[in-house]
């Protein structure tokens, strides 16, 4: 895809947009101004919905969005009607601020559910972030920092995309997400802007298009949020359009496609405690959505995620979450390999066993599990079905970080 460059600074490389992040202690603030933006966003389809999202979803029926605030450290979720102040009021808050309508400001939380937002406290981290608005590549950086929670690395991505038509328009995005993950709708918190010129109702299907193959392909835990929130908003800066004869530029489409990958892989990387990185890859299904169930079955599945951390080529284990996803699977014409950054064995070939005790197959299989980046390759052999899925290792420090979230 040479028509995508990667660009170094973040939200730095759109025009017209200014962003700033602080914190005080497990508390976090980012702020991003885009006036005048298009806006749509992809949800979390959890029953027990924050009210963040409630109140975003509804100022984006205007589908204008000029700022958005995000708070770490509370998730602002079963709060009641006092969840619903709470936004309101750190919504007034910007709009006084920075003049902005208050029916074009989204809102965003994340953090620990069923805990009243320390408002107080959250006031004055958002003062301070106002403060420190701008357009630089630490003001992108302190964005995504300020979002983190358990999180151990900022996540960010930015590109310049060259369109079919010659023309060159840009897109960056920043994402937080490192338990609760395994999303339906959208992500845990995603924010991505285009300097495009992109309609609403066009952006709302690039996006949920690009989260179907990203962020609806991890699992960390298996555990959805009740605040998953993926926003995206177009301000228009570059004059360039990119929906013509009633089409998105496929290039676009592609760039976009390559963010939202990006930063779903950098989620899963940072999943909590993690040591490895899985990849599943699902060919030869009986069709695209069969290979979906079978890639998140194996990075779903706890007993395989345990094994990878202790280093155990069990692929029983593998070929047992094929069973139970859902899809179409012949034991007797499968193919099952595994691969690190130097190695690529077939453990199972058309359904043949390989790799058993004391043979070469299970030596290589051994090594490879050892390594940090493990990829896992399956041959379905049954249609012409693909779809890739990305996890972590379920190891004993993600058992600690969570047996103490709240304390």
């Amino acid at each position: 895809m040479n028509f995508i460059k990667e660009l170094d600074g973040g939200f730095s490389v759109i025009e017209n947009l200014k962003v700033s992040g602080a914190r005080e202690g497990k508390y976090g603030v980012t702020i991003i101004v885009s006036p005048n933006s298009t806006a749509s966003a992809v949800f979390t389809s959890n029953k027990v919905v924050a009210a963040p999202v409630k109140y975003t979803q509804n100022v984006l029926k205007k589908g204008i969005i000029s700022a958005v605030f995000v708070n770490s450290g509370n998730a602002n979720c079963f709060t009641g009607q006092q969840g619903f102040k709470d936004c309101e009021t750190l919504v007034e808050l910007v709009s006084k601020d920075l003049k902005i309508p208050k029916d074009e400001i989204a809102i965003s939380s994340t953090g620990v559910i069923g805990r009243e937002m320390p408002i107080d406290i959250i006031s004055k981290v958002a003062y301070e972030s106002l403060s420190k608005l701008g357009d630089n590549p630490e003001n992108s950086l302190a964005a995504a920092k300020a979002i983190m929670t358990t999180d151990t690395f900022p996540k960010e991505c930015a590109l310049e995309v060259t369109l079919t038509s010659g023309e060159t328009v840009r897109i960056a995005g920043i994402t937080k997400g490192s338990g609760m993950i395994a999303p339906n709708m959208g992500t845990m918190l995603s924010f991505i802007v285009t300097d495009a010129v992109v309609p609403a109702d066009e952006i709302k299907k690039a996006l949920r298009a690009s989260a179907n193959i990203s962020f609806n392909m991890i699992v960390v835990d298996g555990d959805e949020s009740t605040n998953d929130t993926c926003l995206m908003m177009a301000n228009g800066a570059s004059g360039v359009e990119v929906v013509k004869n009633g089409e998105i530029d496929s290039n676009f489409q592609e760039a976009l496609d390559y963010l939202c990958i990006d930063l779903a892989k950098k989620m899963a990387r940072d999943g909590e405690g993690a040591t490895k990185f899985i990849e599943a890859n699902v060919y030869n299904a009986r069709n695209d959505e069969d290979a979906r169930l079978a890639a998140k079955s194996i990075i779903s599945s706890s007993l395989f995620k345990s094994a990878v951390f202790g280093g155990d080529p069990n692929w029983g284990r593998i070929v047992s979450a094929i069973g139970y996803s859902g899809c179409d699977l012949n034991p007797d014409s499968v193919t099952i390999s595994i691969a690190d950054d130097t190695d690529d064995v077939d453990l199972v070939k058309n359904g043949e066993i390989l790799a058993f005790e004391d043979t070469p197959y299970l030596e290589r299989a051994e090594k490879i599990m050892q390594s940090k980046n493990i990829t896992v390759n399956i041959d379905m052999d049954l249609g012409d079905g693909e779809a890739t899925a990305w996890g972590c290792d379920l190891t004993y420090d993600y058992v600690k970080i969570n047996a103490e979230y709240t304390t």
